[in-house]
């Protein structure tokens, strides 16, 4: 019981978003990295992320969740990062999206008739 009640009073409830977003431009985000990122094969600790100010709090590899990931960890295809960091840097990571060239049908010269 005192075990219980000293936990409490050392790890009290915290509403952890509230405590991630105290700094602004900050937050968390789930970065994926994507086959042609240039992240595949690297190491999280020579990724650049920390250089860019962002700490990966989690790495989801298939149904597996490495909490705190390692430097060691090389970066997957597919591996999807649970990220804190500057909000602006994470964004300028997700590949814009391709627009769509949309093909224009040219109408016959002659009316279509039904006949």
């Amino acid at each position: 019981m005192i075990d219980h009640i000293d936990n409490q009073v050392a790890f009290p409830e915290i509403d952890v978003r509230q405590r991630l977003t105290v700094s602004t431009g900050y937050g968390v985000a789930e970065l994926l990295v994507q086959a042609a990122s240039d992240l595949v094969g690297t190491p999280l600790g020579e990724s650049g992320l920390r250089d860019r100010d962002i700490s990966v709090l989690t790495l989801q590899r298939g149904t597996q969740v490495i909490p705190n990931p390692r430097r060691s960890h090389v970066l997957e295809a597919g591996d999807r990062l649970l990220c804190f960091g500057k909000l602006e840097e994470m964004r300028s990571m997700i590949p814009s999206r391709r627009k769509r060239i949309r093909k224009v049908k040219r109408l016959p010269k002659d009316p279509i008739h039904e006949g």
